[in-house]
């Protein structure tokens, strides 16, 4: 639970606060990007303004309860706390964002705060990244058919993908280069060539911000980009990569597999951590385009 003790320096007065214990996975200004925002030149968020209306307040508490590490509070007393039903909102979990694709939320600390998400599909469902292992999410998947697929997309963001696995009997896939961060996996993916799994599921080897990212393609419609892309982060552009300080392999290999995307249709971006996007196929090519072109514009300045 956040301390308003440590609460951080930038906080906006009210009843919201975020404390020290923050680490910028940026899951809060996801979920109410109007509310929560980095300080400059620091890591971590605050809340930048406190909500206004009731659907701000809505999307603050469902960041409150989504946050890696419980470092979003309230401030005042027991009956100021009491205003806000925190309980109703754990019950929205998860969240439909798509047809067959729901948000799991309560995510996971061991993944940086990645978000997570559950697909549902005729031939057994999959579940791309790992959120906390708890019961309320397990017997939520369990009410859904269980799982057949965990979609890992790099070594980050596996969290307790192996309690999962292991509770449902779901195959694991990660890709060789990144298989240390999982080492039972049960499916592994070699070189750069797609996988297919079935008809509606593409596992795409997009190496750069780990030797062995990867990304999932649902029914060309939901590109599930693990942390290679963000939406409206740092430039306002729907389509962006993170700040090559957060690419850990190689900027111009990421650079490389952000490319080869224009090759292929989806309407929705779905990253691991950032803002989900939807468009048509056409506009996310062009987006795809303006990113390459910004890309080759940066300096990696992480030497390796």
């Amino acid at each position: 639970m956040a301390d308003p003790k440590k609460a951080l320096p930038g906080n906006a007065p009210g009843d919201f606060f975020v404390d020290s214990s923050c680490i910028g996975c940026h899951n809060c200004s996801d979920l109410a990007p109007d509310i929560f925002g980095e300080v400059e030149d620091h890591f971590y968020l605050v809340v930048k303004r406190q909500p206004a209306n009731e659907d701000e307040i809505h999307r603050t508490l469902q960041a409150l309860v989504c946050c890696p590490k419980g470092s979003i509070g309230i401030i005042g007393s027991r009956g100021t706390r009491a205003r806000y039903d925190i309980k109703s909102i754990i019950e929205e979990f998860p969240l439909e964002i798509s047809k067959d694709v729901y948000y799991l939320g309560f995510n996971s600390d061991k993944s940086a705060g990645a978000k997570s998400f559950f697909i549902a599909s005729e031939g057994g469902n999959w579940m791309v990244e790992a959120p906390k292992f708890q019961e309320r999410t397990l017997k939520w998947i369990e009410s859904r058919g269980g799982l057949s697929h965990i979609f890992l997309s790099h070594r980050d963001d596996v969290a307790q993908a192996d309690l999962f696995a292991g509770y449902f009997k779901a195959k694991r896939i990660i890709h060789q280069d990144d298989l240390e961060a999982q080492p039972g996996a049960e499916i592994v993916i070699n070189g750069l060539e797609p996988v297919a799994f079935g008809d509606d599921f593409l596992v795409i080897p997009t190496p750069g911000h780990t030797m062995g990212h990867c990304v999932l393609l649902h029914k060309e419609t939901h590109l599930f980009t693990g942390d290679m892309l963000t939406s409206k982060e740092r430039f306002g552009d729907p389509i962006e990569a993170w700040k090559p300080e957060l690419c850990w392999w190689s900027w111009e290999r990421q650079t490389e597999s952000i490319g080869k995307l224009i090759n292929y249709s989806f309407t929705v971006m779905i990253p691991s951590h950032g803002r989900i996007w939807r468009d048509t196929s056409a506009n996310m090519t062009e987006h795809l385009r303006r990113c390459v072109e910004r890309c080759h514009s940066e300096t990696d300045t992480n030497l390796r």
